[in-house]
């Protein structure tokens, strides 16, 4: 079987390594893939939004199987676009996409089936959403509507930070179209948790917990980014946890698109807090999280090719996983002033290093040049370990993190620190 991986990052690379194990796999092509994933795949000179182009290639190539790694493509009609054509492809249709380009329709979709959420405003001229920042109980969130690589995300403690936030988003046009419309929510306590879960629109294959960590300092402190680290399984989550968040919020979201019209098949992605009300939703994701895919492929056992045939083909009730029970820690390196202003091109030193066996490192934003790998993102490398438990996997992976340099490389410090604290 041919398989064609659609993107470029850690996500798609952790993808492209996990799938290639498959022993029904011959061949995958990646697009527009890297440098890195080209150790693993024939990559093409495809964009990931060049939807056209993607579809001509898999009908021209005989691609047996489409595995959508980015939103943006989802969001844009490309599952939509490759069954008319006939191609098979994994990811969930436009309407579909919407609850990821969307957050405000997501919204409505949680009001409508009693999902439990935060509280919301949604605004689409910035004066009205600061007037009624000017009478709120802070801290708030501003969100962007759209998509904006997880960095569209704002916590404000106070006016000033919230009146910035929404002028950032809809006058000064740092996300673009995303920022056009604002929702201010309310800020909820807890522990976030990323759930993920499989499903064909019916059957629903829940895949192991990871938590990510958005903040961009140690502590949970600075800016939101795309994600600077997760672990799995969380020692802190019991089993009756785990059962509430299946039961109402991924089946409750499955049910409640099937009662839209517009069936969920694909990757459904839940980033949820703990609060002491119980799980509610702050958003969702249409498609694998990144760098929670590293951390749940890591401890996959079995084929990926065959759990996402199986979604694809409406036969998920064939398929059943089993996870390794080690734990595994993933550590993002990133570019220094990411999520902000970054510079690319240093030379990365020491990923010719012996890791050992329970060591991947993935790469997010890299270069070869004559050879040598160079910095060419904001998240640049993800860097995974398997252990006994989260302190071994934590050890491994910090060890691996001490051989790989480049200049104003950035990485937390405090990956799985929640997990520590709940384990004892």
């Amino acid at each position: 079987m041919k398989v064609l991986v659609i993107g470029s990052g850690a996500r798609e690379h952790a993808l492209v390594w996990k799938l290639r194990q498959s022993p029904k796999v011959t061949k995958v092509f990646a697009a527009p893939g890297s440098d890195a994933i080209a150790g693993l795949a024939e990559c093409v000179n495809i964009k990931a939004t060049a939807l056209n182009e993607l579809a001509t290639f898999a009908r021209d190539n005989k691609i047996d199987l489409t595995v959508v790694g980015p939103e943006d493509p989802l969001v844009a009609g490309i599952t939509d676009l490759f069954q008319r054509k006939h191609l098979r492809i994994y990811g969930p249709v436009q309407k579909a996409a919407r609850l990821e380009g969307s957050k405000a329709w997501a919204k409505e979709v949680m009001s409508r089936h009693g999902i439990q959420t935060g509280g919301h405003k949604t605004y689409d001229t910035p004066q009205p959403a600061i007037e009624y920042l000017k009478n709120c109980d802070y801290p708030v969130v501003i969100k962007a509507d759209g998509l904006a690589a997880g960095k569209g995300v704002t916590v404000c403690k106070t006016f000033e930070q919230a009146e910035a936030a929404v002028n950032e988003a809809m006058v000064k046009n740092r996300f673009g179209d995303a920022g056009r419309k604002v929702l201010i929510e309310d800020f909820l306590q807890g522990e976030e948790i990323s759930v993920h879960a499989i499903t064909d629109g019916h059957t629903i294959l829940p895949l192991c917990l990871a938590q990510d960590h958005k903040a961009a300092l140690d502590g949970d402190q600075g800016e939101n980014t795309g994600g600077m680290g997760t672990y799995s399984p969380l020692p802190q989550i019991n089993d009756d946890v785990m059962a509430q968040l299946e039961r109402d919020i991924i089946v409750q979201t499955v049910h409640a698109m099937n009662r839209e019209g517009v069936p969920f098949v694909g990757t459904l992605f839940a980033g949820c807090m703990l609060t002491r009300q119980g799980p509610k939703v702050l958003e969702y994701n249409v498609r694998f999280g990144d760098p929670e895919t590293q951390s749940i492929l890591m401890r996959l056992r079995g084929d990926l090719f065959e759990i996402l045939s199986a979604a694809v083909d409406r036969k998920l009730e064939n398929v059943t996983v089993d996870w390794d029970p080690r734990s595994v820690v993933t550590v993002v390196l990133a570019s220094g002033g990411y999520p902000r202003d970054f510079e690319k091109g240093y030379k990365i030193k020491g990923l010719d290093s012996s890791f050992g066996p329970d060591v991947q490192v993935f790469h997010g934003g890299t270069k070869k040049v004559d050879g040598q790998w160079y910095t060419n993102g904001g998240r640049v490398l993800s860097v995974c370990a398997l252990g006994s438990d989260l302190e071994d996997a934590r050890r491994k992976a910090y060890a691996a993190v001490e051989k790989i340099h480049f200049d104003k490389m950035h990485f937390r410090k405090d990956i799985g620190w929640r997990g520590l604290k709940g384990a004892k």
